[in-house]
C-alpha cells in the first residue's frame, strides 16, 4: 500500500515552529540586552486595609462589597477564601458558603490613598512603573544599581517596605518579561515571591494553566479545553493555524507565551480607552419603559463622567444588557458623540434578544479613538 503523506498539515506545523523561531530571533535582535521585570501584586488590598484598620477583623472572614440584594463581593481575605468565598460572587452565594462572613462597604478614597503611598514606595527604586490597577503595577529594575542589580533583593526591601511602613502585603514575581513576571506574581502568594531566570523559563512555561494566561477567560478555556487544549505543552505541540480556528487574532500571542515569550514594552503611561456606568435592579424587570427609564437615569450620570474626559475623542457606543439567567449581550455602534437617540436604538435592538427574559442589569459606554485625543499624553492615573 502506498502511503500518501499530508503536506498541507506538514506545512502547517513547520509553519508554526518558523514562526516561533523567527518570533525569538527578532525578540532577540529587538532586546540587545536582557530586561528584568518585576510584578507587583498587592494581598487582597481592599480586605487588608479593612483588617488593618480594624484590627478584630484580622482574624475573621471579611468582604467588600455592596450591601444591596443583589450586590457582589469586590474581594474578600483569605480566611473568607478557605470557605470557597470569592471576588464577584453574589453576596447571597458567599453567605451561604460561609455564614459568619462580614461585608463592608468599600472605601474607595481611602484604597485610592493607599495605593498612591504604594506608588511612592516605588518610585524609590525606579521610575519606570506601568500601573495596571489600584493594587498592581509592574516595575523594570533593569538598569538599577541598588542591591548590585539585584532584581531578587529589590523586590525583598519593596514589599519590606510596604509592610514596615503601611503594614500590608505584596506579592511578588521576578522573570525577563511582563508575562512570565505576572504569572510568578501569583505563585507564592500571599506575601512571597518567586524568580524565573531566563534558563528556567522552558520548564517554568511547559505545564503551565492556559487558564492562567491573561486574556483567556473562562469562556475561552472550556473552549480550547474542547479542542485539547488545557497547557502550554498542548499549545506547543500545535500550530497557529489551528489555534486561528479557534481563538482568531489572540493565535499569535497564545503560540508565543506557550514558549515563554513577551516583547511588550513597559506602558509607563497610558490613556482611557472607555468610560462605563451600569446598574444592576435590586429585582429583574421586565417592562420596557422601566428600562428606558433607568437608561436615561444612567445616560445623565456618563454624560456628568463624560465632562472630566473632554480632550478625548468618541468612537463608539455601547449598551450591555444582563438578563435574568445571567446571560448577556451587547450591541454598539460607531459613534462621534454621546447621543441619547443611539442609546436607546442599541437598546431596543439588545432587547429584541431577551426571548422572554427579565433584564437584570443595564450598562452604558463610549469608546474613545486611540489617535485622536486632543491631549495624547493624558494619563490615567491608577495610582
Amino acid at each position: 500500500m502506498i502511503k500518501v503523506r499530508n503536506y498541507g498539515q506538514i506545512w502547517q506545523k513547520k509553519s508554526s515552529y518558523l514562526f516561533f523561531y523567527v518570533s525569538l530571533f527578532l525578540s532577540t535582535v529587538q532586546r540587545v540586552r536582557s530586561f528584568i521585570f518585576l510584578s507587583f501584586n498587592m494581598d487582597c488590598l481592599y480586605a487588608a486595609v479593612e483588617m488593618r484598620d480594624n484590627p478584630e477583623w484580622r482574624n475573621v472572614p471579611i468582604a467588600v462589597g455592596g450591601n444591596g440584594p443583589r450586590s457582589v463581593l469586590c474581594t474578600c481575605n483569605y480566611k473568607a477564601r478557605e470557605f470557597g468565598v470569592r471576588s464577584a460572587m453574589p453576596n447571597a452565594r458567599a453567605k451561604a458558603l460561609c455564614p459568619e462572613l462580614i461585608i463592608v462597604n468599600g472605601r474607595m478614597s481611602v484604597y485610592q490613598q493607599v495605593s498612591q503611598q504604594i506608588r511612592a514606595i516605588f518610585l524609590r527604586y525606579t521610575d519606570l512603573i506601568e500601573p495596571l490597577s489600584l493594587d498592581e503595577a509592574y516595575l523594570d529594575v533593569t538598569d538599577s544599581p541598588l542591591f548590585f542589580g539585584s532584581a531578587t533583593l529589590i523586590a525583598e526591601q519593596i514589599r519590606r517596605d510596604i509592610y514596615n511602613e503601611l503594614n500590608l502585603t505584596a506579592s511578588a514575581g521576578i522573570a525577563p518579561n511582563k508575562f512570565l513576571a505576572k504569572i510568578a506574581s501569583d505563585e507564592n502568594k500571599p506575601n512571597g515571591q518567586c524568580v524565573v531566570a531566563p534558563e528556567d523559563i522552558s520548564t517554568f512555561v511547559e505545564n503551565l494553566s492556559l487558564k492562567k494566561i491573561p486574556g483567556i477567560g473562562p469562556k475561552t478555556s472550556e473552549k480550547l479545553k474542547a479542542y485539547g487544549f488545557e497547557s502550554c505543552a498542548d499549545v506547543r505541540a500545535s500550530s497557529v493555524a489551528k489555534l486561528h480556528t479557534i481563538v482568531g487574532k489572540f493565535a499569535n500571542a497564545l503560540f508565543q507565551r506557550s514558549f515563554g515569550i513577551d516583547d511588550r514594552a513597559l506602558e509607563t503611561s497610558r490613556v482611557r480607552k472607555s468610560l462605563a456606568i451600569e446598574k444592576t435592579m435590586a429585582e429583574d424587570i421586565d417592562s420596557i419603559e422601566q428600562c428606558q427609564v433607568i437608561l436615561l437615569s444612567l445616560f445623565s450620570k456618563l454624560k456628568l463622567r463624560l465632562a472630566k474626559h473632554d480632550d478625548r475623542q468618541i468612537s463608539k457606543q455601547t449598551v450591555k444588557i444582563k438578563f435574568a439567567d445571567f446571560q448577556q449581550t451587547t450591541v454598539d455602534m460607531q459613534s462621534k458623540d454621546c447621543l441619547e437617540a443611539i442609546f436607546i436604538e442599541l437598546f431596543q435592538k439588545a432587547m429584541t434578544r431577551a426571548n422572554n427574559r427579565k433584564v437584570r442589569l443595564i450598562g452604558l459606554s463610549l469608546g474613545f479613538s486611540e489617535h485622536n485625543s486632543i491631549d495624547n499624553q493624558s494619563q490615567l492615573d491608577l495610582f
